[in-house]
């Protein structure tokens, strides 16, 4: 519709200034030539002689279909060119000077008359100027044009129009027809593909193919597609790995409280040792709700930071010594290599849940030597922590994927209590702090996460 509006608009523009103005602009087109051609004589009137500007004037006569008449102050002929069978100043005397009174008369020292000529009954133009000083002049020029009847012409080239018009409407309601099918096809094709996506189906193949705009538009929902499918996966992987961790806990506890109540209710020892393993076992749930909380409210934008001052090297040396019960009951080893203490700004009990976290994952993943180590890096910029395990060590392609909420590595253990969910909520508490992080790995000899508190 667009397209067929516009050319009956260029038409509509195109019979407007072809039909209604053609004859304005023919007669002031003959205007600009008989003022042009009169500039020309003027200039040459002085710098020729009689033969040079004779000859002069002829070819102008020819070349603009003009006759001339150039008379002298007086207003008696000195030079005149008839090109035109009969004109309105040659063997007119009278009128002749009429047109000089007319010019003296006029503050311009010009004249342009439309007139008909009497013997023929065609228009004519007629132009004239004085040559010299307008105050003082020279001479006169006269010059006479006939204005060639616009109606037959106008006739035609509306017949011509009206022939070309319907056959150009046609054929653009044809292209545009052809053109809107032609958009329009891939757009339906990713249309479809997207309501098939809506409904699930991440196997959809977006096609595209047609234009640029549309393989761009195919190609980013394809990204998407797959984007989707990525996290639908590991969403329902999160799902079975939450519900396996409170499975396990929750037949402890009622397998416990179970035998609390048919066979140690009355043995001392038996009962605390079976209620130790239920307080145990709540802690491990409490864990698990508290952090998908943690997780939820950091990503929703709901945490807010409450920054404080505090020094970064005390605070990883009383980290570290909580886990010196599981290091001895369970033979890790973590090594601290401190750096002169600082003082930093940032909410201390986020940072210390990271600092958790990092430290709690190198242990669930080092190596057999059961080593872990932790730097503190003082930088004129601020500080980098380091924490690094000996274990096998994450493959390239799933780096990126490690800080998922929804991914857990394949080769997990369960040797510390954790929840998986450890890294999320390491990388949603540096995001909110716009702290840079990341992680190094070499396959065979372990990885080593990091991140940076910046300075004040």
């Amino acid at each position: 519709m667009y397209f067929i509006l516009f050319t009956i608009a260029v038409f509509v523009l195109l019979w407007t200034f072809q039909i209604l103005f053609l004859e304005k602009f023919y007669e002031s087109m003959k205007v600009r030539d008989a003022a042009a051609a009169a500039t020309k004589i003027s200039d040459s009137y002085e710098s020729m002689d009689k033969t040079e500007f004779r000859s002069f004037l002829n070819d102008v006569a020819v070349e603009n279909d003009l006759c001339i008449e150039v008379l002298d102050r007086y207003g008696r002929s000195m030079y005149s060119v008839e090109v035109l069978g009969d004109c309105l100043i040659h063997g007119r005397e009278n009128s002749t000077f009429t047109y000089v009174s007319d010019i003296v008369k006029n503050d311009d020292k010009e004249i342009r008359y439309r007139i008909v000529n009497p013997r023929t009954h065609n228009e004519m133009l007629l132009y004239g100027c004085v040559l010299g000083d307008k105050d003082k002049p020279d001479g006169f020029l006269l010059l006479n044009s006939a204005l060639v009847p616009v109606g037959s012409t106008v006739s035609i080239i509306k017949r011509q129009l009206m022939i070309i018009t319907a056959f150009l409407i046609v054929i653009a309601f044809i292209i545009s027809l052809f053109l809107s099918r032609r958009i329009a096809r891939p757009i339906t094709r990713i249309t479809s593909s997207a309501e098939q996506l809506a409904k699930g189906n991440f196997n959809t193949k977006f096609d595209g193919r047609g234009y640029l705009e549309s393989q761009t538009l195919a190609d980013t929902l394809t990204y998407a597609e797959k984007e989707l499918s990525r996290v639908d996966t590991m969403q329902r992987d999160l799902i079975a790995n939450v519900s396996h961790d409170l499975r396990t806990p929750l037949t402890m506890l009622k397998a416990y409280a179970e035998m609390i109540r048919d066979l140690s209710g009355d043995n001392p020892v038996k009962r605390n040792e079976h209620l130790e393993i239920i307080i145990n076992e709540t802690d491990r749930l409490a864990m698990l709700v508290n952090d998908i909380l943690d997780l939820s409210k950091l990503e929703s934008g709901r945490q807010k930071l409450n920054p404080t001052e505090f020094g970064i090297r005390g605070k990883l040396t009383e980290i570290i010594d909580r886990f010196k019960g599981i290091s001895e009951k369970q033979g890790y080893e973590i090594q601290f290599a401190p750096d002169k203490e600082i003082t930093v700004c940032c909410d201390v009990v986020k940072i210390e849940q990271v600092i958790y976290n990092l430290i709690n994952n190198a242990i669930n993943y080092t190596g057999e030597d059961k080593k872990v180590y932790v730097r503190q890096i003082n930088q004129p910029d601020g500080v980098l922590i380091e924490v690094e395990d000996t274990g096998d060590g994450i493959e390239e392609e799933k780096i990126k994927l490690i800080f998922d909420k929804y991914y857990r590595s394949e080769n997990h253990k369960r040797e510390v209590v954790g929840t998986g969910l450890g890294l999320s909520i390491v990388k949603a508490v540096l995001k909110l702090h716009n702290y840079d992080y990341g992680v190094r790995s070499t396959l065979g000899k372990g990885s080593v996460f990091w991140f940076r508190i910046s300075g004040r």
